[in-house]
């Protein structure tokens, strides 16, 4: 979250939120004698600050775990040729940092809000990058849109499902791993057609104009070479990534 709310109560102003909005929107300061503790809170919640009458009186600690396979997955993705992992995120940039080092990111941005996700997400792009965007939030949706691939997980918020090019289940992040994989075969499988049509069709123009093939017999290998490609191109992709995921759940 990058902002919060803002109420009245007993005529005294209330508000709840990110450090953002209540301490650099709204000016709200820590009580006198309460900065040690305030220093103390662990960076491994996200923060929910409650102030009254422009000062600090609470903080609000939530529990956000990690997926346990979240390290071992994002490994798994850079050996599939991920370049560069970035985590953005609305939490305090002491929460962000904690997290990021748990989960071995490159880069994480803190206190972003959903634009700035896509400001930075559409700056990627104009710099040459190709960009897949994972999220689950309305927060995100932003950013997915912008995404050369924006993916979502099923148990997240609808807009974000509705926006997205691909919707995973939530049970486990190496069904990212998986697609990656699915999508590497597959564009592999494309080129080694392509190099084969090419290949084969241009030997028998060479061996007809030569004399050597008759149109006939050409026809007839042309019309087998294709259908031979499609039924390679029909076969499956998934039966040696599917055993590897396996191996990865269980190591995970």
């Amino acid at each position: 979250m990058a902002h919060g709310i803002a109420s009245t109560v007993d005529e005294e102003r209330v508000l709840i939120g990110s450090a953002h909005f209540v301490f650099e929107d709204e000016g709200c300061v820590i009580p006198e004698g309460e900065q040690e503790r305030f220093d103390a809170l662990p960076p491994e919640y996200s923060h929910l600050y409650l102030a009254v009458g422009g000062q600090l009186a609470a903080v609000i600690c939530i529990s956000d775990p990690l997926r346990e396979e979240a390290k071992e997955a994002l490994s798994a993705l850079r050996t599939l040729g991920i370049t560069s992992t970035v985590m953005l995120t609305g939490d305090s940039y002491r929460t962000a940092a904690a997290i990021a080092a748990q989960v071995g990111v490159d880069d994480f941005r803190a206190g972003v809000l959903p634009a700035d996700k896509a400001e930075y997400v559409a700056r990627l792009r104009r710099e040459g990058h190709t960009v897949l965007m994972v999220g689950d939030g309305i927060n995100d949706s932003p950013a997915l849109s912008e995404a050369d691939a924006g993916i979502a997980i099923s148990d997240g918020a609808a807009i974000a499902r509705e926006i997205a090019d691909i919707t995973i289940a939530a049970d486990s992040l190496w069904e990212i791993v998986e697609l990656r994989r699915i999508a590497m075969a597959l564009m592999a499988r494309i080129h080694s057609n392509y190099r084969f049509v090419i290949g084969f069709n241009g030997a028998l123009i060479a061996l007809g104009v030569a004399g050597v093939l008759p149109p006939a017999t050409s026809a007839t290998l042309h019309n087998f070479s294709t259908l031979g490609v499609s039924l390679r191109s029909m076969s499956r992709l998934t039966t040696q990534t599917q055993s590897t995921r396996g191996n990865n759940l269980q190591n995970g």
